[in-house]
Protein backbone atom coordinates (compact mmCIF):
# COMPACT_ATOMS: atom_id res chain seq x y z
CA UNK A 1 0.00 0.00 0.00
CA UNK A 2 1.46 3.39 -0.86
CA UNK A 3 1.28 6.35 1.20
CA UNK A 4 0.20 9.55 0.15
CA UNK A 5 2.78 12.68 0.20
CA UNK A 6 1.47 16.14 1.50
CA UNK A 7 1.78 18.67 -1.42
CA UNK A 8 4.61 20.85 -1.32
CA UNK A 9 4.31 24.54 0.01
CA UNK A 10 5.14 27.19 -2.50
CA UNK A 11 8.38 27.92 -0.55
CA UNK A 12 9.35 24.33 -0.59
CA UNK A 13 8.50 24.85 -4.54
CA UNK A 14 10.26 27.89 -5.10
CA UNK A 15 13.33 26.42 -3.42
CA UNK A 16 13.44 23.35 -5.73
CA UNK A 17 13.16 25.53 -8.66
CA UNK A 18 15.14 28.18 -8.21
CA UNK A 19 18.36 29.17 -10.01
CA UNK A 20 21.35 28.11 -8.81
CA UNK A 21 23.76 30.26 -9.83
CA UNK A 22 26.84 31.49 -9.39
CA UNK A 23 26.41 27.75 -7.48
CA UNK A 24 28.49 27.68 -4.12
CA UNK A 25 28.26 23.48 -2.23
CA UNK A 26 27.41 23.25 1.03
CA UNK A 27 31.39 22.26 1.92
CA UNK A 28 32.38 25.45 -0.02
CA UNK A 29 29.86 27.26 2.10
CA UNK A 30 30.66 25.82 5.78
CA UNK A 31 34.35 26.98 4.20
CA UNK A 32 33.35 30.89 4.19
CA UNK A 33 30.27 31.09 6.09
CA UNK A 34 32.13 32.77 8.98
CA UNK A 35 33.97 35.56 7.30
CA UNK A 36 30.20 36.08 5.34
CA UNK A 37 28.72 36.53 8.48
CA UNK A 38 31.20 39.19 10.36
CA UNK A 39 31.05 40.71 7.19
CA UNK A 40 27.22 41.21 7.54
CA UNK A 41 27.46 42.20 10.99
CA UNK A 42 29.84 44.56 9.86
CA UNK A 43 27.94 45.83 7.06
CA UNK A 44 24.65 44.57 5.92
CA UNK A 45 24.75 45.70 2.86
CA UNK A 46 27.84 43.31 2.06
CA UNK A 47 27.27 40.66 -0.67
CA UNK A 48 28.67 37.72 -2.00
CA UNK A 49 26.58 36.57 -4.53
CA UNK A 50 27.29 32.74 -4.57
CA UNK A 51 26.65 32.96 -0.29
CA UNK A 52 23.59 34.48 -0.73
CA UNK A 53 21.98 31.97 -3.82
CA UNK A 54 23.47 29.25 -1.89
CA UNK A 55 21.55 30.19 1.63
CA UNK A 56 18.47 31.54 -0.40
CA UNK A 57 18.38 27.35 -1.59
CA UNK A 58 20.07 25.51 1.61
CA UNK A 59 18.14 25.53 4.68
CA UNK A 60 20.58 23.74 6.51
CA UNK A 61 23.26 26.16 5.79
CA UNK A 62 21.12 29.19 6.27
CA UNK A 63 20.19 27.80 9.45
CA UNK A 64 24.09 27.63 10.29
CA UNK A 65 24.52 31.52 9.32
CA UNK A 66 21.43 32.58 11.43
CA UNK A 67 22.64 30.86 13.95
CA UNK A 68 26.73 32.01 13.89
CA UNK A 69 25.40 35.94 13.42
CA UNK A 70 23.08 35.65 16.52
CA UNK A 71 25.81 34.10 18.90
CA UNK A 72 28.98 36.82 17.05
CA UNK A 73 26.44 39.43 17.19
CA UNK A 74 25.94 38.47 21.11
CA UNK A 75 29.65 38.05 21.79
CA UNK A 76 30.27 41.38 20.33
CA UNK A 77 27.54 43.78 21.34
CA UNK A 78 25.80 43.80 18.01
CA UNK A 79 22.75 44.45 16.96
CA UNK A 80 21.63 41.32 14.91
CA UNK A 81 18.64 42.26 13.33
CA UNK A 82 19.47 43.81 10.08
CA UNK A 83 22.56 41.13 9.18
CA UNK A 84 19.27 38.18 9.98
CA UNK A 85 16.94 40.38 7.52
CA UNK A 86 19.53 40.08 4.82
CA UNK A 87 19.60 36.38 4.92
CA UNK A 88 15.83 36.28 4.77
CA UNK A 89 15.54 38.66 1.63
CA UNK A 90 15.84 35.79 -1.08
Amino acid sequence: MSQAHPPLSAQATRRLTRDTEPYLSCDDCFDQVDGYVEALLADPDHDLPAMRTHLAGCTACAEEARSLIMLVAEQDGLDPASAGRRLGAE
